[in-house]
């Protein structure tokens, strides 16, 4: 659980523009997520402002992961709330939670690539396919970035 900042001006444009009658951005939010081929069916989205908060389940933690980037990298959203649980399809909460490796975040700048970036995380410039790995279906290309995205860091084993 937490928040994450994003870029509030970058990303895709999914509301529209501001002179338009008001639109359910939570719906919005939602579709933009399913979108990229992630099960929306017990995920809530509420926005407030530039914040949304996310709440529900997600089967993995990189699901968990890519669904909070779907929906932070969007033009207007500077926050996102995450309050998702990861568990098995099916599953209930369980008694104890096994704890995998934290995520880490990043905003691209200027001047970056997938390698400059999985350089100065892994210290190796070569692993940029990890990154890539992490942040798809939402990056089709991995010279395909740009400055305001923001990309899930996953561990490296």
């Amino acid at each position: 659980m937490g928040l994450i900042a994003f870029i509030k001006n970058a990303g895709e444009r999914i509301f529209g523009k501001k002179e338009e009658q008001v639109v359910d951005k939570s719906a919005l939010i939602l579709n933009h997520i399913r979108s990229f081929g992630f099960d929306t069916s017990e995920i809530q989205a509420l926005v407030e402002e530039d914040l949304v908060i996310l709440t529900g389940k997600v089967d993995t933690i990189a699901n968990k992961n890519r669904v909070i980037v779907a929906a932070g990298n969007v033009d207007g959203i500077s926050k996102v709330e995450d309050r998702l649980v990861v568990l098995p399809k099916g599953a209930t909460i369980p008694k104890t939670e096994i704890k995998e490796p934290e995520e880490q975040y990043y905003t691209v700048v200027p001047g970056d690539s997938l390698s400059k970036i999985a350089k100065k995380y892994y210290g190796n410039a070569n692993k940029y396919p990890v990154i890539f790995e992490a942040n798809t279906p939402m990056l089709k290309h991995p010279d395909k970035i740009y400055p305001g995205q923001v990309l899930v860091i996953p561990p490296v084993d």
